[in-house]
């Protein structure tokens, strides 16, 4: 075997180990997350699979351990709930009412053992109202 043909078997290896480890990299992450009703109704073989979840903190459910590495809470969806476990810090604007993103493992068809638990700021995404800006500024003026 040649010098050329030995390095070309090589590169080829090395090619198809890079895209391999790329696009393992790349797909769990390129579904952001799933609704509550998305995560409910995945396959049984699907139960292994780490998963993102968001959803709203259903009032009333929410129990945060004592020392603050742990909570129970609802996550819910329309007309049914996730059960999340999460054992963990738990972040210090976790509340009922509140839009999260759950990260973990679907272990029943209602249970998520939670591995981190992500807030979202509404106001982020809220567009501000004329009122809001002060009439000095250049906001909402394209030049």
């Amino acid at each position: 075997m040649s010098a050329s043909t030995r390095l070309g078997i090589v590169a080829v290896i090395l090619l198809s180990v890079t895209l391999y480890m790329a696009w393992a990299g790349a797909n769990s992450s390129w579904r952001y997350y799933v609704t509550v009703d998305e995560a409910l109704v995945l396959e049984p073989d699907a139960a292994a699979v780490p998963v993102r979840v968001s959803g709203e903190v259903v009032p009333g459910s929410l129990e945060v351990a004592a020392d603050g590495h742990g909570a129970e809470f609802q996550l819910g969806g329309n007309g049914r709930n996730l059960h999340v476990s999460y054992r963990g810090q738990v972040p210090l604007n976790l509340a009922e009412s509140r839009q999260v993103v759950v990260e973990g493992i679907v272990t029943d068809r209602c249970v998520i053992r939670a591995e981190q638990v992500l807030t979202r700021c509404s106001s982020k995404y809220t567009a501000k109202l004329p009122a809001e800006y002060s009439a000095d500024s250049d906001a909402g003026i394209v030049r």
